[in-house]
């Protein structure tokens, strides 16, 4: 998945190297083209990712027949008649840009690299994102009940023991979050002020002329607030709910969303894509309200240590993590080198059984909590065995046995489908 969001952001690099290097075909497959600077950019991509020397014999090679074997999956998709929705591609879209944003430190950064608006970005990686799902879909379907038996897991570890090697320090955690809440005395405040805004807007005040003063969505903010046309679904449900509702020219009432107050006015629609600019205003938690979520998740760990109640039964009860608190906090089993920089040194200096001090947590750009960490195990780094390692064993052989499919699926593909190289 991770080479995939980078193919994208090379994707959006693209047309800026290509405009630079003089182009020609180097393979062609059913109706699709790989452009010589298509796969030059792959290639440094993956080599500059991998640590490794693009110029290394075979590489471009490798990379390219890996680039045929996809739109070839493609082709057989398009055949297939595999279908996209656009509540995917969006989903999808913002998940990628989302991460670009992570690696670039914000939304402007990006931005600026690329020479275009979020929205324009959006825009350009729609197709790429709805081939790279459908591709997905296709070989979910063909090979997601791929399945190994006890038996195979043991003929795959015989075989490739050697070169499985040592299994790094492994650690079981789990977690209980808390996200500190504002006050309702708070969020009045912030309701208020967003309120006179909207008062003073109704007034007569220049709707752009606000935005850029007061509004805290920095993106939009310098253009007035305007925010583009968007389709039903990149926004939150709030937002879109009281925009959608909206006549061209009206204005919204003051908005909750998860991030904030909003002010909205519709521009123009166009089915179900809108036209908005917007005010946010943002909800400062304040100190008080990260003391108390520390000072509780505090309270927790006591009640543990002093054996009141279990880790598993106060995360059910409490914890924030909606996805985890049902399983008792159970974050999983992880490498300590797959851990983030926060998580691996809290983990470092704990002994099994241990619970941490409650510790702050990034949950995304604009969102934060704190944290009690469990360390239920530690497994330190030891030789491949059945006994100890059967789950991630099971999950290597699976994926042998899909791999060995998919190629011989490939091999069936390109005697159906069209293809050519012409290096």
């Amino acid at each position: 998945m991770k080479f995939k969001i980078l193919a994208l952001l090379m994707f959006l690099s693209y047309n800026l190297y290509s405009q630079q290097v003089l182009d020609k075909i180097v393979a062609v497959v059913d109706n699709e083209i790989i452009l010589q600077s298509e796969l030059d950019f792959q290639t440094q991509t993956y080599a500059a990712q991998q640590k490794i020397d693009p110029n290394q014999p075979g590489l471009k090679e490798q990379i390219l027949n890996n680039m045929i074997d996809d739109k070839l999956v493609y082709a057989q998709a398009t055949i297939d008649s595999i279908q996209v929705s656009d509540d995917e591609i969006n989903q999808r879209v913002d998940y990628q840009v989302n991460y670009f944003i992570q690696q670039y430190g914000s939304r402007e950064r990006l931005e600026q690299i690329y020479g275009m608006s979020l929205e324009k970005i959006k825009r350009e990686l729609r197709d790429e994102v709805r081939k790279n799902i459908m591709i997905q879909k296709l070989q979910q379907k063909k090979f997601g009940d791929v399945d190994v038996s006890r038996r195979e897991v043991e003929d795959f570890f015989d075989t490739y023991k050697d070169s499985i090697g040592i299994i790094p320090e492994k650690v079981q955690i789990s977690h209980i979050l808390k996200i500190p809440e504002a006050s309702e005395a708070t969020k009045e405040k912030y309701r208020a002020f967003a309120q006179a805004i909207l008062d003073s807007i109704k007034a007569g005040a220049d709707f752009a002329t606000m935005a850029k003063k007061y509004s805290e969505d920095p993106s939009s903010a310098k253009n007035g607030g305007d925010l583009g046309f968007v389709k039903r679904g990149v926004f939150y449900p709030e937002f879109e709910s009281a925009a959608f509702a909206l006549q061209p020219g009206e204005l919204s009432d003051v908005v909750e969303t998860p991030v904030g107050f909003h002010i909205i006015q519709l521009l123009e629609k166009r089915g179900e894509s809108i036209h908005t600019r917007h005010i946010l205003i943002k909800i400062k938690k304040g100190e008080n309200a990260d003391l108390k979520a520390i000072e509780f998740l505090s309270a927790i760990r006591d009640s543990i240590v002093d054996k009141n109640n279990t880790f598993e039964y106060y995360a059910k009860k409490y914890s924030d993590d909606k996805e985890t608190a049902p399983f008792g906090g159970q974050l999983g089993t992880f490498y300590v080198a797959q851990l983030d920089k926060t998580m691996g040194e809290t983990v470092s200096k704990m002994k099994e059984g241990e619970i941490s001090y409650p510790k702050r947590i990034n949950l995304d750009r604009d969102n934060y909590g704190y944290h009690i960490v469990f360390l239920e195990k530690r497994i330190p780094q030891h030789k491949a065995n059945l006994k100890e390692d059967y789950n991630e064993l099971k999950k290597l052989a699976n994926q042998n046995k899909k791999q060995e499919k998919y190629l011989e699926w490939i091999k069936e593909l390109k005697k159906k489908i069209y293809w050519d190289v012409r290096l």
